[in-house]
Order: C-alpha cells, then structure tokens, then sequence
C-alpha cells in the first residue's frame, strides 16, 4: 500500500513510522509530510532515506492508499479536502472530527466495524486516555453493561508532545542544579515533583476540555448510554498515562469474573497480584502494545461497583498504534 504520514516529525509522526516497521504493516511507498518548519528533514524508514515534502493544497494524495494524519485540529481541517478527494482514508489523531456524526470514531478491539461507515474518508482516532480506558471497559461491559464510570487520570508529559517532554526533563534538570527558577512554557505549572489537575481548556461546566472527550468519546465508541465523570490529571511521567476507573454495571461482576475476561480480551494484559506487589505501572507499558489492567476489586461504595487500574503508553496505543490497528482492521475485514 501506499501510506503516508502527516505530521512526520512530531513524536506521533514518528511512533508512526517505529509502529508501521513493527506491525509489517504491507508499505510499498511511504511518503513523509510536514509544514514548512519540519519540510525537507530526512528520516530513515526500512533502511531508505525520506525527506519530508511540505503539505500543500494540492494532488500528492492522489494514489495514496491511507494517510495517518497527526497534526492539530486546526490543519486537519483545513488539509481534510486535499488527502480524501481522491480517495485516501485519513485517519486522523486530532479532535477535529472525533464526534462528527459522519466519522467513524474507532478503537479496533472495540467497535472495529465502525470504520467501514467513513463516507468521508475520514476515520478519527480517539484521545488517549479513552483508548486506554475503553479497550478494559469492553470486556466487562459485555458480561454486564456499564451504567456509570468515574476515571481519575494520570498523565505522562508526552501528551503535550515532544516539547513538553523535554520540558519535564528540563525542570529536573534546573532543580538538581539549583538553578532558581524553573522553565514553564507548555505546562500550567512546574510538572517536575508536582502534579497539575488541569489538562486543556476548562468548560463552562468547570470540567477541562481533555475530561469532556472522555465523556462524549466513550459513549460514541461504545454505542452506549453510559454515563462518565473525569478528573483528568497531569504527572511527571514521560510517556504512559495511568488512570484509576470505577464502574457500575447493571449486576454485580466479581472481580475473579472480571479478571477472567480481561485475559481473554484482545490487546489487554492482567497485572493483578497484590500480594506480591504486582500491578501495572508506566515503567511496564512505556513502548509497549497493550493496555495493563490490575488492582481489580470491588468498589465498597457500590453494591454493583467494580474498580481496577489501567496504563498504556500514550503516543504507542494512545496514538499512532491505534491508527494502524485501524487499518489493519480494514485490510483483515474487509467488505
């Protein structure tokens, strides 16, 4: 297939082209894009040189296959028209088209299918911390459906990017050295020993912009009426969100019961040994596939409650691994 990646130089554009390598995914051609800050930078995919071509208004999509698009809202936009006139999927990392009612918002363990209805050509990946929630939630919800959830999230760095991951490593940096005070530009506050309960803009209704996409994502993914309240939380973690989920389900799940479908789930992996210290952490899933689930119990609050724990590394499964699952998803099954 021919396959390109908007966005090439960015820390998504590039797990993009590690993901592609790693899954085999069927490239003939890749062809790299970027703005004009990032045009004509070389990067190396299968042992070929690359450079990235400036996106422009123009035909360069016209006999792309499928383009993995990871650049703000705001250009996804603008550049929609160009990479699907002619036919290219765009499968897109941003906000900008996750709940248009004509786009597909797709986590492939979850509702795969849904990507064959993209009259547009347009297929939206979700925000992170829905991918890793969602992908433990459909397990369960398939013994009982889920009525309510309530998440706590816990937020690496990278989910500002790659500057803001440097950032985080610039302020322990400062701090060790004594150097006064700490650089701050792309955090709220110091992130380095400290934790910022403030990720995007917040709402009229006091909840961030980033808690609200989980509240509007989960229930469009999972077709469901389920209802969500987020606390959505930065840490000084480099590249794995971690978050803390309660749920209530219409009867009571065991959580020897939930264990046992969490391990037949696809792309999930159990952590759940308390008594020998065993439960996920970002330092497992940095750079890894699955979502890790543990510290599964019964919720004391609810007679039909249930809490666990989840991480995922939020540029891999968070990101640029879930577009390619979409589209190996589309190739697997196709119509």
């Amino acid at each position: 297939m021919k396959v390109a990646i908007v966005g090439a130089s960015g820390a998504v554009g590039q797990e993009f082209m590690r993901v592609l390598d790693e899954q085999n995914f069927p490239v003939t051609e890749l062809v790299l894009f970027g703005s004009q800050r990032s045009a004509g930078r070389i990067f190396t995919f299968r042992g070929k040189d690359h450079v990235v071509k400036l996106l422009q208004h123009n035909d360069d999509f016209k006999d792309i296959d499928i383009a993995f698009v990871s650049m703000g809202a705001g250009p996804a936009k603008e550049y929609a028209e160009t990479i699907t006139k002619y036919g290219c999927i765009m499968i897109d990392n941003s906000s900008a088209f996750r709940m248009d009612d004509d786009v597909p918002l797709v986590v492939p363990e979850v509702n795969g299918d849904d990507a064959f209805n993209a009259p547009r050509n347009i297929i939206a990946n979700p925000n992170c911390t829905t991918i890793i929630m969602v992908v433990a939630l459909k397990p369960l919800d398939n013994i009982s459906h889920i009525k309510n959830v309530q998440v706590a999230t816990y937020q690496a760095a990278s989910g500002a990017g790659l500057a803001a991951m440097d950032e985080l490593a610039l302020q322990h940096s400062e701090i060790a050295t004594a150097k006064g005070e700490t650089t701050v530009k792309h955090f709220q506050h110091q992130l380095a020993y400290n934790v910022i309960p403030h990720i995007d803009v917040f709402q009229d209704n006091d909840y961030t912009r980033e808690e609200m996409k989980m509240v509007k994502e989960t229930c469009k993914i999972m077709h469901s009426d389920i209802r969500v309240s987020a606390t959505c939380v930065r840490v000084p973690v480099m590249r794995a969100h971690s978050e803390a989920v309660w749920i209530e389900t219409e009867r009571p799940i065991s959580p020897d019961e939930a264990r046992a479908a969490l391990h037949l789930a696809p792309g999930v992996v159990v952590m759940d040994e308390p008594r020998s210290n065993t439960y996920p952490m970002p330092i497992h899933c940095t750079r890894q596939d699955p979502v890790y689930v543990g510290r599964i119990r019964r919720d004391t609050s609810s007679d039909n409650g249930l809490a666990f724990w989840c991480c995922g590394d939020q540029i891999k499964k968070g990101a640029a691994l879930n577009a390619v699952q979409i589209a190996q998803y589309m190739l697997a099954h196709k119509k």
